[in-house]
């Protein structure tokens, strides 16, 4: 990928509405990145409030009081990525789980950046853990072609 820059960055709080805000951050960045609503910019926006929510639900983030979930939306004319870190938790990693239900209510966060994405990962330091993905935000990129785990 090109070099890409900071498009946009909120920290958050680790509550529930958050993850609403989380989403109508990113739609507002990319339009004002020049980037027009497209199924390409709803994949993102929906990618992106699953991985806020899973940084809500499963990190001390969402778990204390005053937690934060950064989020950082980086783009050039044909790639956009979002990282979205969160202040870790000592008993999880971010996985997708061996069955996951395309209709359940939950548990498909991670299975939906795997689908839509042109790449993912995640990282993890003293702060905590950051999960990013990248879509191309040109048609007819495969998605789903994910480098799960590190990075």
């Amino acid at each position: 990928m090109t070099t890409i820059e900071l498009l946009g960055k909120a920290d958050l709080l680790g509550t529930p509405g958050s993850i609403m805000l989380a989403r109508m951050y990113v739609r507002e960045v990319l339009l004002r990145a020049g980037h027009p609503a497209s199924s390409r910019a709803d994949d993102i926006v929906l990618i992106a409030g699953e991985v806020v929510a899973n940084a809500i639900k499963h990190s001390r983030s969402g778990s204390r009081p005053g937690g934060v979930v950064n989020l950082l939306v980086y783009g050039d004319a044909r790639t956009v990525r979002v990282e979205v870190a969160d202040e870790g938790s000592s008993d999880t990693i971010p996985r997708i789980p061996a069955q996951t239900d395309p209709l359940s209510e939950s548990g498909r966060g991670l299975w939906l950046v795997r689908e839509l994405s042109s790449a993912w990962g995640w990282r993890q330091d003293d702060t905590g853990h950051t999960v990013w993905f990248e879509l191309s935000t040109t048609p007819g990129t495969p998605a789903g072609t994910a480098a799960p785990g590190g990075g």
